[in-house]
């Protein structure tokens, strides 16, 4: 598929909102690979019964070792609902998927964040220390990735100074603690994890990715643009709902812990560390902001990806108005 900025517009049947359900015009099902240790926004928002009576049901089909293996799912029909860094999702748009950014999955602030962790004794100290380090993250070619090279970046240092190890979330503590890496980067999504980390002891925080981005969404979720156009009011209620289940953990921080423990005992998966979540970090109504793509697609300008102006954030982001992005 050729790409062209203009598909990217949005129709008004599936601009944002934060109604609460309404029927859906037909039965559908959502795919979706589930992350370890975590639970998306529209999971949560099952949980919830907030698709109760819509005709939108979901099903895990899995787990995804990170953003682009979602996205591959995604792009080959294997599910429905993708979910990704920003900087994955937009790369996937530039190489021919014709993808919708749903709404944001997660953001970055001074609650939720990704930080970056050496043992207590490493002689790293910054940013500037990294280079010719071996750091575990979760997959590459998204958010940890692009982080570090806008740390690099930061200091005046090659972008691709710093080695990146792929460790599965729940070994990253392990990974470091044995000496393996010399650093580990716990993402925004890996909270539990971190948590856990944290309180075994014996670990320093060198710098998170607020000192490198600055509040911003991290991620996004993620539909194909023929289910968009096959589904519109599924889709519609599916970012509202989505959206709502956002809120409800910001206003409801200790019941969300309360049903991702149950949610991850269903899944056979440690219910103990639901205690250590902090959040999804998304803003009020779970609305984007311009900069939150704008950003990225200004670093891939930089790094040659993208030409000046091939690509707008308004040409991927949903109008709050009724209206499409490109009125």
């Amino acid at each position: 598929m050729t790409f062209h900025p203009r598909n990217l517009l949005l129709p008004a049947a599936i601009a944002l909102g934060l109604a609460t359900p309404a029927a859906a015009a037909d039965e559908v099902k959502l795919r979706f690979l589930a992350s370890q240790g975590g639970l998306a926004a529209h999971e949560l928002a099952a949980e919830l019964g907030y698709f109760d009576g819509t005709g939108i049901t979901l099903e895990n089909v899995g787990y995804a070792q990170g953003g682009p293996a979602s996205l591959i799912a995604l792009a080959s029909g294997d599910v429905e609902i993708g979910g990704a860094a920003t900087s994955a999702v937009l790369n996937s748009i530039i190489g021919g998927n014709d993808f919708v950014a749903a709404y944001p999955s997660n953001g970055i602030n001074d609650e939720v964040q990704s930080i970056f962790y050496v043992l207590e004794d490493s002689p790293i100290k910054g940013i500037k220390d990294i280079a010719g380090k071996s750091i575990a993250v979760n997959t590459l070619g998204a958010h940890l990735d692009y982080t570090i090279r806008e740390a690099l970046h930061s200091v005046g240092l090659p972008t691709d100074a710093a080695n990146q190890v792929v460790v599965p979330g729940p070994q990253l503590e392990q990974v470091l603690r044995s000496n393996q890496v010399d650093i580990a980067a716990f993402g925004y999504w890996q909270t539990t994890f971190e948590g856990v980390a944290r309180k075994n002891g014996g670990l320093r925080a060198i710098f998170d990715d607020t000192d490198v981005l600055g509040e911003i969404a991290g991620g996004f979720a993620v539909l194909r643009r023929d289910f968009v156009v096959e589904h519109p009011e599924a889709a519609k209620t599916f970012v509202e709902q989505s959206a709502r289940a956002l809120d409800y953990a910001r206003e409801h921080p200790e019941e969300t812990k309360k049903v991702l423990a149950k949610a991850l005992s269903e899944r056979g998966e440690n219910s103990e560390i639901a205690q250590y979540f902090r959040g999804y970090g998304v803003r009020a109504g779970g609305l984007p902001v311009e900069r939150d793509v704008q950003f990225w697609i200004d670093v891939l300008v930089r790094e040659g990806k993208l030409k000046q102006g091939q690509l707008a954030a308004k040409d991927i982001l949903f109008a709050t108005d009724g209206k499409s992005a490109s009125n």
